[in-house]
C-alpha cells in the first residue's frame, strides 16, 4: 500500500457510509431531471474515459462538444467519433432505464438488455468501421460466431457456439447475487468485489467480436443504477491497474478489481452527497456549482484560466466551491463595469 493511501479496507468503509448518506440525507439517487449537471458530467466523463481505456483519443472537450452540440472539433478520424458517439448513446439509455424504468422483468437485467446495449454503442461505429471478420450475423447486439485468441494474461474466452448458453449462465449468477447485491442477503463478499465477480465473468465470455469491454462496463452500469447506485467511471489513468486486476479475477481474487470499482463508486456518491452538506468552503466538482449565471463550460473556462479558485485532480475534474465561485462573479460583475 502506498503511503498516505486508504487500505481496502478503509475504502469499503467509506463506500457503505457513503451508501448511507445518499439513503438517508438525499433519500437516495436523485434522477438526471434532478440533478442534470451532476448526472451530465459523469456522461462525459465516463464516455470519454471508457472509450479512451480502448485507444480512444478524443479529450474531454471534444467529447463534451460532440455528445452536447453534435460537433466534431479537432481532426480526429471518424470512427473515434463515432466510438464516442455510440458511447454515448448506450450511457443514456443506460440512466434512462435505470432510473425510468419501463420493463416488465423484475430482474437487473435481461439478456435483450445486454443486446440493445452492444448495438446502440457499437452501431454509430459499424457503419463506418465495421468489424473486418465480422460475418453478416455478427453486427451490434448479435454475438459472435469466431473464437478469439488467449488474453495477455492466458485467459481464453470460449469457443463461439458456447456464447448463448454461457451468456445465459452469466444472467443466472446475476439472479443468483441479487439478494447480496441489494442488501436482502447478508454474504461475506463485499458489494464492490460482488460487482467484480459479475463484471469479470462476462469479459470472460466476451460475447460479441468487438466492443466487449465499452459493452461490458456499460453493462455494470446499468446493474449499479438499478441498485440506486451512480454509475463507476473507470479512468484512462487506470488502465494498466485496470487489465491487472481483471487478469487477478480470471483467477479468482476479486479484490483488487473491486477495489478499483469502490473507489470509482465512492468518488461519484460523493458528486452527489457532498453538494447538499459542504460548507461554502468545501471543494466540490464544477458540475455542483452550477448556476444560471454560470454553465459548467463557462466555470470550467474561469478554472483552466486562473480567474476561479480552482484545483484540477488526478481524474481530470476540476473542483471548487461555492465560496470562490460567489468571489469570482464579484470579479467578472467589476469588469463588466468597467468595459461600460
Amino acid at each position: 500500500m502506498a503511503r498516505g493511501r486508504p487500505s481496502r479496507a478503509t475504502v469499503y468503509a467509506r463506500l457503505d457510509q457513503a451508501m448511507v448518506d445518499l439513503r438517508e440525507r438525499l433519500g437516495g439517487l436523485p434522477s438526471p431531471k434532478e440533478s442534470e449537471f451532476i448526472w451530465d458530467d459523469i456522461w462525459h466523463l465516463e464516455a470519454h474515459h471508457s472509450t479512451a481505456l480502448e485507444g480512444n483519443t478524443l479529450v474531454l472537450r471534444e467529447v463534451e462538444a460532440l455528445l452536447d452540440k453534435g460537433r466534431a472539433v479537432g481532426a480526429k478520424p471518424l470512427k473515434e467519433y463515432m466510438e464516442v458517439q455510440g458511447y454515448g448513446q448506450a450511457a443514456r439509455w443506460v440512466y434512462g432505464q435505470a432510473i425510468e424504468p419501463a420493463r416488465s422483468s423484475t430482474s437487473l437485467i435481461t439478456l435483450t438488455e445486454v443486446r440493445e446495449i452492444h448495438a446502440r454503442a457499437m452501431t454509430p461505429v459499424w457503419q463506418v468501421a465495421p468489424h473486418p471478420d465480422a460475418t453478416d450475423r455478427e453486427g451490434p447486439g448479435s454475438f459472435r460466431e469466431h473464437d478469439i485468441h488467449p488474453f495477455g494474461g492466458g485467459m481464453i474466452p470460449p469457443s463461439w457456439p458456447l456464447v448463448p448458453a454461457m451468456m445465459r449462465d452469466w444472467i443466472e449468477l446475476v439472479e443468483a447475487r441479487t439478494g447480496s447485491l441489494t442488501g436482502a442477503e447478508r454474504g461475506a463478499k463485499p458489494l464492490p468485489e460482488i460487482l467484480a465477480e459479475l463484471h469479470n465473468a462476462f469479459e470472460r465470455v466476451h460475447p460479441f467480436i468487438d466492443g466487449n469491454g465499452r459493452a461490458g462496463r456499460l453493462v455494470l452500469n446499468l446493474l449499479l443504477v438499478r441498485l440506486g447506485l451512480p454509475p463507476v467511471i473507470v479512468l484512462k489513468i487506470q488502465r494498466a491497474a485496470y487489465l491487472s486486476a481483471l487478469q487477478k479475477s480470471d483467477q479468482g481474487d476479486h479484490g483488487p478489481l473491486g477495489e478499483i470499482l469502490a473507489r470509482a463508486m465512492y468518488d461519484n456518491l460523493n458528486r452527489f452527497i457532498v453538494p447538499g452538506v459542504a460548507g461554502p468552503a468545501r471543494l466540490v466538482p464544477l458540475a455542483a456549482l452550477v448556476t444560471e449565471d454560470f454553465t459548467i463550460p463557462a466555470l470550467r473556462q474561469a478554472a483552466a484560466r486562473g480567474r476561479l479558485d480552482a484545483v484540477q485532480g488526478a481524474d481530470g475534474v476540476w473542483r471548487s466551491s461555492r465560496k470562490a465561485v460567489s468571489e469570482y462573479a464579484k470579479t467578472k460583475g467589476k469588469r463588466r463595469s468597467a468595459s461600460r
